[in-house]
């Protein structure tokens, strides 16, 4: 991961960097991106080689870290990923506008507060569970999965 200063920085944070490129990893995607030669573990280190910005809220972290996942894993994707991004009262009012747009489905609610976080931080999501994450396009969610 080149670059220095803010922009690293920003890196680290899943934020906006210079060119504004910052995706947001979904659980699905980063546990698909654990297993080497998966088509999301090649899209995984084509974005980290190009520099890309690449985040995971701090509810799909906790959603990862109910596992099963081993040690080493965990360790992996805390070094990708670094500190999980935190919801804001922002993100909190975007939840509950999501979740009423998906139809109030509780099965939905965490999904919910990952593509808010997303979505605050204009990032893209990347995710495996297209069908969860499709509902909230309409409200300017962009999702990247394997085959794009």
């Amino acid at each position: 991961m080149g670059g220095v200063g803010t922009d690293r920085a920003a890196r680290v944070r899943g934020e906006a960097d210079a060119e504004g490129a910052v995706i947001h990893l979904d659980t699905s995607f980063l546990i698909r991106a654990l297993t080497p030669d998966t088509d999301e573990d090649r899209r995984l280190r084509s974005w980290l080689r190009d520099g890309k910005s690449v985040g995971i809220s701090v509810v799909g972290w906790a959603e990862f870290l109910c596992g099963p996942v081993d040690d080493d894993d965990v360790k992996l994707a805390a070094r990708i990923v670094r500190e999980p991004i935190v919801l804001t009262t922002d993100d909190a009012a975007m939840t509950g506008r999501l979740f009423n747009l998906a139809g109030r489905r509780s099965r939905s609610f965490v999904d919910c507060m990952i593509a808010a976080a997303a979505l605050r931080a204009e990032a893209t999501l990347a995710t495996a569970d297209i069908p969860d994450f499709r509902r909230f396009e309409s409200a300017g969610l962009r999702i990247v999965f394997t085959g794009d």
